[in-house]
């Protein structure tokens, strides 16, 4: 249920507003926007709907949300949202925020190597996994809090804040200590219990689409985040499972302009992963940003023969520094600046 506030509303009755759904059991979710606050309520609508808040002074009206996601949907907050990271950084407005790096933390040296070339080819924000949850059981698993260390540190050396992932709820407040953007992962998009944890936290969260997740349950996921008072959430189209096996994953760009729609919060897309192949990333790239992206995850290591983790879909440094000039071209072409 939403209630939509009137303009002139006082802060008195705003307040009075907010006791009765408290006093009703409810949870009041506030949404300011440029010309309306609107109030999302959780819990059971049949109590709301048995004590009208219509009559209450500064209420305009009380509605119905027909989406199962309640909070994310464009129904409770019909402006984008824009989310702000550090370091002067947003993710959702007109610039188009880039993460770019490693897909591991493998050491300090090769992370400061990668994280000086991508910064000085335009990259906003430093990736980097320290905790990998790998198909194989053999497979490299991330530094931990080593990996952490050196992320947070080159991050602060390069001014560019530090997204990485999350795959453990007992591993939350280091993660948090040491990252600017939790990431959940896409094996963990429903896992339930890590999204209600980083719900808990006020880092902003990148959130993954899982490999075979529909748009609605997508969303539902995000729900689970915002629900939990934590409206800083960012998605992340990377690629889902289809019957092709020509790349690695399908890229899913009609997820884009479908959940900008659904949805208030920002998408940024993942063509490393979706695509598997380094010489795809900078076709899928492109097309993200024509077709309304609000950021861009990209690998990228000095030397990925060699890399502990996904080397083919990796670019190198220079590549990357070709790619974002080809970017810039197309960001302007459809009114956004990177």
């Amino acid at each position: 249920m939403i209630i939509v506030l009137k303009p002139d509303i006082s802060k008195k009755q705003f307040d009075h507003v907010i006791e009765r759904i408290k006093a009703l059991g409810l949870k009041p979710m506030v949404s300011k926007g440029t010309e309306r606050t609107i109030i999302g309520v959780i819990g059971p609508e049949d109590q709301l709907r048995a004590q009208p808040l219509e009559v209450i002074a500064g209420v305009e009206k009380v509605m119905p949300v027909l989406k199962p996601y309640k909070l994310v949907s464009r129904e409770f907050k019909p402006e984008a949202s824009v989310i702000e990271i550090g370091n002067g950084v947003t993710i959702g407005g007109k610039q188009i925020a880039i993460m770019a790096g490693p897909c591991s933390v493998e050491n300090k040296q090769m992370l400061q190597e990668t994280a000086k070339a991508v910064h000085a080819a335009g990259a906003h924000i430093l990736r980097g996994g320290a905790y990998k949850p790998r198909t194989s059981p053999y497979a490299f698993q991330g530094l931990g809090e080593d990996g952490l260390k050196f992320l947070r540190d080159v991050g602060k050396a390069t001014d560019m804040p530090v997204v990485t992932e999350l795959v453990d709820t007992r591993d939350i407040q280091e993660v948090e200590q040491y990252a600017d953007i939790i990431q959940i992962g896409a094996r963990n998009m429903q896992n339930y219990e890590l999204l209600k944890e980083v719900g808990q936290s006020r880092k902003p969260v990148l959130l993954k689409r899982g490999l075979s997740a529909t748009i609605n349950e997508f969303l539902l996921a995000a729900e689970y985040i915002v629900s939990q008072g934590n409206f800083n959430v960012i998605l992340c189209e990377r690629g889902i499972r289809t019957f092709e096996a020509s790349t690695r994953f399908t890229l899913d760009l009609n997820a884009v302009p479908v959940i900008k729609k659904l949805s208030h919060l920002p998408v940024v897309v993942d063509p490393s992963h979706s695509t598997g192949a380094w010489d795809l990333v900078g076709p899928m790239a492109k097309a993200a940003v024509a077709c309304g992206a609000d950021g861009l995850i990209i690998e990228v290591h000095p030397n990925p023969e060699v890399a502990l983790s996904d080397g083919p879909q990796s670019l190198l440094p220079k590549t990357f520094a070709e790619l974002m000039k080809e970017l810039r071209k197309v960001a302007h072409a459809v009114g956004r600046t990177l």
